[in-house]
């Protein structure tokens, strides 16, 4: 069938995000053949179940009450023709509804995917971390149940015109009553659909900060286990846990009153309906048999009536996701491409900071080091734009062969330009792959010079061996090698390391140290350490203080000559040694 879709697509497109509507309605536009074929099946679904009690009806007055078997089967067949109509079709439109869902959940995954891509590091500045899980769960399966509704609403809005027209011509009091009534019943309906509104909102919002909790309390446990901190967190998360249960009973609360309307109220309608027929059938204003068809249409009219509700409150539980969502796909990124790129700067070509001062040569082995540790990290990730700018910082602050990197495209900077700090993490999947992103580095001389082949001959299926969730089955010096070893793996142009051996020993630092020059030899490195085995290593050191360079030179040098590069680097060596005791 040409409507079969391909998941995940090929390109989600782009998102309108001006509105929360605007954003439903590009999502509607985009799958608009699979829509239309599942509305197209639901009129025929849901247009046959109500035409049926006419033939029904007819039925008994032509072939019962008049005694014509042979109308009685021709009556019979139609029935049965138009059962398997209903079925099929019913059939088909159930397919439909479930693509619609599916493609619209797809297509939001994928949009927030690029999008979490797109921000980078940016991310975790912007938006918490139970915010990114509440659209990939809860607000994807929101926005895919509107879209499955639409199938069934349409059949609904014909299949109410359509009885209304059977009603009218049979009796006009009766198609009158149908014609206003529905509507009527909607109104009655409405007043609980904005309560219902603000009530997801407000759920919809300590959900998000409950999963957030969670998701910190899973990543620091062992931390939290060290300082004794279990029962503090554990109080909290079950404190927000008891806030979002009830918001939840009160949405749920306004939901049960929704859902009870939603039977009473077409209840009411369906007595008013027969209670009107029976009149007329004693009066002898209608047959016996249009009176089992009036029956038939009260019965039936409760399906469209339910149905249309329905869609109201999918509709509202859809807006308040389609907010979330727009609100997630309109953040920024730290860096964007700028409007006039400059040309690329050739390969091999010096790395400045003018904020800082600081100048990088081609080819060298460079340490950042500083009396506050927060100071090195963050020139480290302003060399990679890693960070935002500095306020009040002009574009051009960092530049690779005199070309600012805010010029050049984002993904020519993050293939050039590499920084792994300590926050970085380790990735599920085969250990091969965690540490060969792009599937075409060394990856035994990365592991080698990160000194992580323990790492790996401990492992049952060595590098096939797969890698748990963040790495959580490694210890922090494990995974500090193994993140050190995927940085290596990529072999960028340039490489900048915050404290790539703070979690290990002093005996595996000095393998790094030693190391670490040769395997990056021609190739620019910036390491952030005030580790002596790694200053001893280096070609040059930079002191940096109040966030500009003071001095550089030979780590033997600045020892000799200047006390407070000396006072921050023996305290360095005075702490390593106390841990490796």
């Amino acid at each position: 069938m040409g409507l079969v879709r391909h998941l995940p697509l090929t390109h989600p497109g782009t998102a309108q995000t001006r509105s929360p509507g605007a954003f439903l309605w590009w999502l509607a536009r985009g799958q608009r053949l699979t829509l239309v074929g599942g509305m197209l099946f639901g009129i025929v679904w849901m247009g046959t179940q109500a035409v049926m009690p006419a033939v029904i009806g007819r039925a008994i007055d032509r072939g019962v009450a008049e005694r014509d078997l042979r109308a009685l089967w021709q009556y019979g067949a139609l029935m049965l023709a138009i059962g398997l109509l209903q079925a099929g079709s019913g059939i088909m439109r159930h397919r439909f509804a479930v693509t619609n869902w599916l493609t619209a959940a797809y297509r939001t995954v994928q949009l927030v995917a690029r999008q979490t891509t797109r921000l980078g590091g940016s991310l975790a500045r912007q938006t918490s971390t139970g915010e990114v899980v509440a659209i990939g769960t809860t607000d994807l399966s929101h926005l895919g149940h509107l879209m499955d509704v639409m199938a069934r609403f349409a059949g609904a809005v014909v299949s109410f015109v359509l009885v209304a027209v059977i009603l009218l011509q049979t009796s006009v009091t009766l198609g009158l009553v149908v014609l206003v009534g529905v509507p009527l019943l909607m109104l009655l309906v409405g007043p609980l659909l904005s309560p219902l509104q603000r009530r997801s909102e407000e759920q919809r919002e300590l959900m998000s900060g409950l999963s957030n909790t969670a998701s910190d309390i899973v990543a620091g446990l062992r931390v939290l286990r060290g300082i004794g901190g279990e029962d503090v967190f554990w109080r909290r998360y079950r404190r927000e846990s008891q806030q979002a249960r009830v918001a939840g009973v009160a949405v749920a609360r306004l939901q049960s009153v929704l859902d009870a309307l939603q039977v009473f109220l077409p209840g009411v309608f369906v007595v008013v309906v027969v209670w009107l027929g029976a009149r007329y059938a004693v009066a002898g204003e209608i047959s016996a048999g249009e009176l089992v068809a009036f029956y038939g249409y009260s019965a039936f009219l409760m399906i469209p009536l339910r149905t249309a509700t329905e869609f109201a409150n999918r509709l509202i539980r859809a807006r308040v996701s389609a907010q979330r969502v727009t609100g997630f796909l309109g953040l920024q990124p730290d860096h964007v491409d700028a409007a006039e790129v400059a040309p690329s700067p050739p390969v091999g070509s010096d790395l400045r900071d003018s904020l800082s001062g600081l100048h990088v040569r081609a080819g060298s082995l460079l340490a950042l080091v500083s009396e506050r540790p927060d100071e090195t990290a963050g020139l480290a990730d302003r060399l990679g734009l890693a960070t935002p700018l500095v306020d009040g910082a002009p574009d051009e602050t960092v530049t690779l062969g005199g070309v600012p990197l805010t010029r050049l495209p984002l993904e020519e900077v993050r293939r050039r330009v590499v920084v792994s700090d300590t926050g970085s993490s380790l990735f599920s999947g085969r250990l091969r792959e965690v540490v060969d992103v792009h599937g075409d580095g060394d990856v035994d001389a990365a592991v080698a010079t990160a000194a992580a082949d323990d790492v790996v001959t401990s492992l049952p299926e060595g590098l096939d061996s797969v890698v748990a969730e963040r790495g959580r089955t490694f210890s922090g010096g494990q995974r500090q090698r193994l993140v050190l070893a995927r940085a290596l793996a990529l072999d960028p142009e340039v490489l900048v390391l915050v404290e790539p051996t703070s979690a290990v020993d002093a005996h595996t630092e000095a393998f790094v140290a030693a190391r670490l020059r040769s395997h990056r030899r021609g190739r620019t490195t910036v390491v952030v350490t005030t580790s002596p085995l790694l200053l001893d290593a280096v070609d040059e050191v930079a002191l940096v203080r109040d966030g500009r360079v003071v001095a550089s030179g030979r780590h033997r040098e600045l020892l000799e000559g200047d006390a407070a590069y000396r006072l921050t680097v023996t305290r360095e060596q005075e702490q390593t040694e106390e841990v490796t005791r």
